[in-house]
């Protein structure tokens, strides 16, 4: 059985806002077991995982006095290694659609272009970061950084079959996802504002 690792107390982490050294560095040590448990459930390799988790603990370190309320550690940490997981996923997508976009096409992108553009790659990069581990873990290596087939599956210890199978899967959840909050957008603009619904 895995020994348990409690988060740090609230004494302990008090004691650390209000400056001292050794209670900061024991809240980062405590915490550092749960902060690379969320990496690796959230990112999509054990790389971006050890790099969320890394950046997660210097937050903690730097910030830990924003931190507004003693009890809160916990989901202050999810959400700073949720967010790190995001922006490596956010820093992928564009890569892969602009290597393949024309030299002169993206040197006259208009400033509107450039946000709907940016407004559709924080789209994609949330809808992969909400999919399953393994599945949001071989579309990234498949489709995002482009890997070979062949890498991918040996890397994650599957058969052939079985990476373009749960490939499959992972692209149908995704484009299932994409679908649904387009559906939803359209749904928000159909509605009208204030008042009565119209007949």
């Amino acid at each position: 059985m895995k020994p348990r690792f409690p988060w740090p107390d609230e004494r302990l982490i008090k004691a650390a806002q209000d400056g001292d050294v050794t209670s900061l560095t024991t809240v980062v040590m405590e915490s550092q077991p749960h902060v690379r448990k969320f990496a690796i459930s959230l990112c999509a390799s054990p790389q971006d995982a050890e790099d969320a988790a890394q950046e997660a603990l210097i937050i903690l370190y730097r910030k830990i006095g924003t931190l507004r309320a003693t009890g809160a550690l916990a989901s202050w940490m999810f959400r700073i290694v949720r967010n790190e997981c995001l922006r490596q996923v956010r820093l992928l997508v564009p890569q892969r659609a602009d290597a393949s976009a024309e030299p002169e096409a993206s040197a006259e992108q208009s400033a509107e272009d450039a946000v709907l553009h940016r407004m559709e790659v924080e789209r994609i990069a949330a809808a992969v970061s909400a999919l399953p581990r393994d599945q949001r873990q071989i579309l990234i290596m498949r489709d995002i950084q482009g890997l070979p087939g062949k890498t991918v599956a040996h890397s994650l210890g599957l058969s052939n079959a079985a990476m373009k199978s749960r490939l499959h899967r992972a692209r149908t959840a995704l484009r299932h996802s994409l679908t649904a909050t387009d559906q939803a957008q359209d749904q928000a603009i159909d509605q009208p504002v204030g008042g009565d619904p119209q007949p």
